[in-house]
């Protein structure tokens, strides 16, 4: 959605499809602020925790059990895991800036390669802490998280395919994709809370497995992905009505995610920060 960016600062009349690109605008703008502050997060609650060397107080951040006594290879995993996935999250948004495309397409192809990269070692690394490690809260909720992981791999190699024949509109739109994806714990938390703050907590109990605990892990990136391609339909349309829709829809998105964003950053994420 981040491609609207790049839209011409001259003045212009509204259109549908000035409307469409804004939303996409709007939407990203609060997409990044929220991955920022996740990554802001992880540093926060894990290096302060790892660098005074009480490894077990990395338990403290949140349900899932990160530090177990004696398995040393696991731990190093977790914890590798844990911090990639904050460049991560910081690197996605930098990568769909279309400022640094234009401006910087050396340090953009570079960076597209570091995060490719570190986006499939991530998703081989969590499949494999999830079912070889058991480092999860529910076998539905693995099973949600792998099929996520998976994807990553998919669109990852779409990705860097595409790139590297040259096909750049095909390449933009499989690196949304892979965004989309790779942002797939980011988007748990962002979906549990706006649906806690909304419903007050319809469907979810305490051990996690109530609906709600089960359907988001699944929902949580598969909705993203169907509002991405029904965007990246709207803007190849001539259909002023089928733009209008689609935006208002994008907005709709951009309420939910900012109101999932304040909750987890509320409720989930600055209570951990120890710095």
């Amino acid at each position: 959605m981040s491609d609207s960016v790049a839209a011409p600062s001259r003045r212009r009349r509204v259109t549908p499809q000035s409307l469409l690109q804004g939303s996409g605008v709007l939407w990203f703008t609060i997409a990044a602020a929220g991955q920022w502050l996740f990554t802001y997060y992880i540093l926060g609650a894990y290096i302060p925790r790892t660098a005074s060397g009480d490894y077990s107080r990395w338990n403290e951040t949140g349900l899932i059990e990160g530090y177990v006594q004696g398995d040393w290879l696991g731990n190093l995993g977790f914890i590798s895991h844990v911090l990639l996935a904050a460049l991560v999250s910081a690197a996605g948004v930098i990568q769909l800036l279309p400022m640094i495309r234009r401006k910087f397409p050396a340090f953009h192809r570079w960076t597209g390669r570091a995060y490719i990269s570190v986006a499939v070692f991530l998703a081989i690394g969590g499949i494999l802490l999830i079912w070889v490690r058991g480092t999860r809260l529910n076998d539905w909720a693995a099973l949600g998280t792998t099929i996520d992981g998976l994807l990553i791999l998919v669109t990852a190699t779409f990705t860097l395919r595409h790139a590297m024949a040259r096909r750049i509109d095909l390449h933009r739109r499989w690196a949304m994709r892979l965004f989309v994806v790779v942002s797939g714990v980011w988007f748990i938390r962002v979906a549990y809370m706006a649906w806690a703050i909304a419903s007050g907590g319809a469907g979810m109990r305490r051990t996690l497995d109530g609906p709600t605990d089960i359907l988001v892990p699944y929902l949580a990136f598969l909705v993203p992905l169907i509002v991405l391609e029904v965007y990246q339909k709207a803007r190849d349309s001539r259909s002023a009505p089928f733009k209008l829709g689609v935006a208002g829809l994008i907005l709709v998105c951009g309420g939910i995610t900012a109101l999932g964003l304040f909750g987890a950053w509320m409720m989930m994420w600055s209570p951990n920060i120890l710095i």
